[in-house]
């Protein structure tokens, strides 16, 4: 593997011993997601499970009229298949490439094939799904109580915290998909937090000025995923020292 790409880049990957990865680490395959993908439909066979390095992934659900929210969304920290070694096989959700990058994919056969060693992959990705299943709860607690500016600052934050770039390219209608609200609620509310100083917005645009700044305006929801995220996966870590 180069420098550049190395299945290391993905937290949860990289949180297996070396024995452990060199398992299947021959039978990852690293592709190229480019923005606006469709990994996963609603109700069809998932055929890879995806271990994100530089892309972000949006899981979100589409209302028969239209409408969409991300339940979720899975970067450098985990894993994309859930379903297929949980046992389900498809999703009623769809997976869409929010930010483009890479990612490890690996084929569902082979993926079962570790799971099922019940060894460290299988308690690392059972980890993750609760940590997967935190952030779920969180963003419909978060949708529901807290304001628009408090979503978006949560949502950048966790954004950020995946891929480490200064300015995302991300415009009002997507951000307003994402979070599920009208694109005039997220231009009032990044608005708002430009006039604070956190961030600099210009059309597809966003510039993180203040990270401190965003993290105290933001709701407890963006500590409590992360907190979570951590605790999971460290744990897992030091059980397999």
């Amino acid at each position: 593997m180069s420098a550049l790409h190395s299945p290391e880049h993905n937290y949860l990957l990289a949180a297996l011993l070396p024995a452990d990865l060199a398992s299947f680490s021959a039978d990852l395959e690293l592709v190229p997601l480019p923005l606006g993908q469709m990994l996963y439909e609603p109700g069809t066979q998932l055929r890879h499970a995806y271990f994100p390095t530089t892309s972000i992934v949006s899981l979100h659900y589409v209302t028969e009229s239209g409408a969409s929210a991300e339940t979720a969304g899975v970067g450098n920290e985990g894993v994309l298949g859930v379903s297929l070694y949980m046992g389900g096989d498809t999703t009623s959700s769809s997976a869409v490439v929010q930010t483009a990058g890479h990612a490890y994919r690996l084929e569902r056969s082979l993926l079962l094939r570790e799971f099922n060693r019940a060894g460290a992959l299988q308690q690392l990705l059972l980890r993750y799904t609760q940590a997967l299943m935190t952030q779920m709860a969180q963003s419909a607690v978060c949708n529901r109580h807290h304001s628009v500016e408090q979503q978006l600052c949560r949502w950048l934050l966790l954004t950020m915290d995946r891929v480490p770039l200064r300015e995302l390219v991300m415009t009002q209608e997507l951000v307003a998909s994402m979070l599920g609200v009208r694109r005039e609620s997220v231009t009032e509310a990044a608005g708002k937090l430009q006039d604070l100083g956190y961030i600099r917005y210009r059309r597809g645009h966003i510039g993180v000025l203040d990270r401190k700044g965003l993290e105290t305006h933001a709701c407890e929801c963006y500590g409590v995923v992360k907190k979570e995220l951590s605790r999971l996966l460290s744990d897992v870590r030091h059980r397999q020292t």
